[in-house]
């Protein structure tokens, strides 16, 4: 159903839980060999495990994409098919309590992140001479804002705009780029919060009256790895429930 993705290799970041955890799941039932790449090297060979135990080809490898040493040292000697540009962090609070350190680890890890990653994989597949897809995972707070989330919501717009910009630049290389762009998504992290009023009233805004579920996000990311979507490159897609499309 998803062609071209059995025996393919693919890096996953931010993949020690929710939805990194998720799309590494995901990929390894499809035939593709994940390389699961995160801080919490404990958790990741964890999640290893059990994707081996399942029939899947998974490995754990330690990664901070905030440190771009650590990404020349984790990737330079790799090479990927697929690269699913997932590691990101938030802060929610007004503008005015923003602290310097805080803007800096939004945007570091982010978008400089995604950023040092795609390019040292996209040296890799020009080499090989391959070609390669990159997702890179935004989010429809980088079309359209909220309060109390601006780095974040900077950071998802940058990384829309990157996309588009790598996809120009890497196309004659046969790399696509795209940004995936999911709505509000339950995950472990954010599942507390959805059960409160505040979330409650959240949720009632979304058109479908719901949270969106990782699975949710399955068909828009295999249609961009796989070659169903050959000819996708430079745009993104929304799995949000029609929130984007809400009155306001």
């Amino acid at each position: 159903m998803w062609p071209g993705l059995a025996g393919k290799t693919a890096l996953v970041t931010g993949a020690s839980s929710g939805l990194g955890a998720h799309f590494a799941r995901l990929l390894a039932g499809k035939g593709v060999k994940v390389t699961l790449a995160a801080r919490r090297l404990d958790r990741i060979s964890s999640i290893c495990e059990e994707i081996a135990g399942a029939g899947g080809l998974a490995e754990p490898l330690s990664l901070d994409v905030a440190d771009p040493g650590s990404v020349e040292t984790a990737l330079t000697s790799r090479s990927f098919d697929i690269v699913v540009n997932n590691a990101g962090t938030t802060l929610s609070a007004p503008a005015l309590e923003h602290g310097t350190q805080d803007i800096d680890r939004i945007l570091d890890t982010n978008l400089k992140g995604a950023f040092h990653v795609a390019r040292v994989a996209a040296e890799a597949m020009v080499a090989k001479g391959h070609g390669g897809v990159i997702v890179n995972v935004a989010s429809i707070l980088g079309t359209r804002v909220a309060g109390n989330v601006s780095a974040y919501a900077a950071s998802k717009a940058g990384l829309i705009q990157l996309s588009r910009a790598l996809a120009l630049e890497w196309a004659r290389h046969g790399i696509r780029v795209n940004a995936l762009c999911p709505g509000y998504i339950e995950t472990e992290l954010n599942r507390a919060f959805f059960a409160s009023e505040p979330g409650q009233a959240l949720i009632r805004r979304v058109p479908q009256r719901r949270l969106g579920q990782p699975s949710d996000l399955d068909g828009p990311l295999l249609l961009l790895v796989s070659d169903l979507g050959h000819f996708m490159t430079g745009t993104e897609i929304v799995a949000d429930g029609g929130h984007l499309v809400s009155s306001l």
